[in-house]
This record gives C-alpha cells, structure tokens and sequence, in this order.
C-alpha cells in the first residue's frame, strides 16, 4: 500500500489527537513521600467554565458548596492549607482535544478558567493542572512537600474524572486520601459509583 501525502497528513492528526486523549487521562507517577505529618485540603476545578455550564443540577451543587465551605472554614480552624487547582487545557494536542470534544471549556487564554466565588479568595495556595491529574506537572509534589503535608482531602469535581485521577496519582506516591463525597459533583451519579468503589479499592478514604 503506498501512503500519499493527505492520508499520512490524516493518519499523523489521528495518532497526534489519540495521544492527545491519552494524555487528558493518564495518572502520573512519583516518588514515594515518605512519613508526613501535614495534612491539605484541595479544591479541583472550581471554575466558572465548569460551574456554570449546566452539567450539574443546581440542587447538587448548592449542597455541595456548603458543604465545601464548611471543609474550608474547618480547614482553616485548624491550621490546614487550603489549595485551589485550577484546569486550563495548555498542550497543544489536549487543546484541540477540549475544542473539539469539550466545547472549548477552560482552554488557556479564554473566559471560565477563572474560581467561582468564594473559592479564589479562601484559597491559600492557587495552582494550575494542565490533564485531569493535578500532580502531572509535579508542581503540586512540590508545593505539599514544602508544607509536609502526607494527607490530602479532595472536594470539587468531576468525580469521575479529575478527582478520581488526583487521588489515584497521590495514592501512586503514598499519600493519604480523603474523598468528601458531600463536597464533590459528578454528571454521571451512577458511574460516580463505581468510581467510587473503585478508589476505595486502592485506599482511598470516603467520608
């Protein structure tokens, strides 16, 4: 079979978009933490990109948030840093991934990567995550080692997604993980569920 220019034009965006998704989905690895005493909170892509595009009931997400509040007035009561990760697509082949399946939602540069209020004001610490797994750039490895932190309570979303990966990359590396399932949204609640189940499988803590 001889290949012209258009089909290995066609075949490379093919193999350049796959790996691409790949990318968007993959949970990195690290090095072990060894013993930490710290304990953070993270809040995962609170943005108004996400928030305010109609995936969630407003129901859900109006418990949700007071529930996130209250993670985060009880956070600060005792000493405990509070970090918002923020999402904005960034690598090339994930950006045209998010135009063309995402609908361009929280791509660099655009209107929605900004944190819905409250959420940017009470944060401690703000960081930006580039895929679904918060620790891909190895900006956050560093930022928790400099405030020795070995457990990590999640709130935010999506459940199935950017939530799951994170906890899945911080269990790779030994942290503790706490899910508050109060104070993360999924659009599907039924494969939440098993997600769910799923990371309890790997130690993952549920409260």
């Amino acid at each position: 079979m001889i290949w012209t220019p258009i089909a290995l034009a066609i075949l490379g965006a093919i193999i350049w978009l796959g790996n691409g998704i790949r990318k968007i989905g993959a949970v990195s690895s690290g090095d072990p933490i060894g013993a930490r005493s710290g304990t953070a909170l993270l809040m995962i892509d609170l943005q108004s990109a996400f928030w305010e595009a109609g995936t969630y009931a407003e129901a859900a997400k109006a418990e949700a948030k007071e529930r996130m509040l209250a993670e985060v007035e009880a956070a600060k009561s005792s000493g405990i840093p509070v970090i918002a990760v923020r999402h904005e697509w960034s690598i090339p082949s994930t950006k045209a991934v998010a135009r063309l399946l995402g609908k361009g939602l929280a791509v660099e540069e655009t209107l929605g990567t900004e944190l819905i209020a409250p959420f940017g004001d009470l944060a401690d610490h703000v960081m930006v995550k580039r895929v679904q797994d918060a620790f891909e750039t190895k900006e956050l490895d560093r930022l928790l080692a400099q405030l020795d932190v070995g457990k990590i309570r999640l709130v935010g979303l999506d459940t199935n997604f950017c939530i799951a990966k994170t906890a899945l990359a911080a269990r790779q590396r030994g942290y503790e993980v706490e899910i508050v399932r109060r104070g993360v949204l999924s659009a599907n609640e039924q494969r939440s569920e098993k997600t769910l189940n799923m990371l309890q499988g790997k130690q993952v803590t549920l409260q």
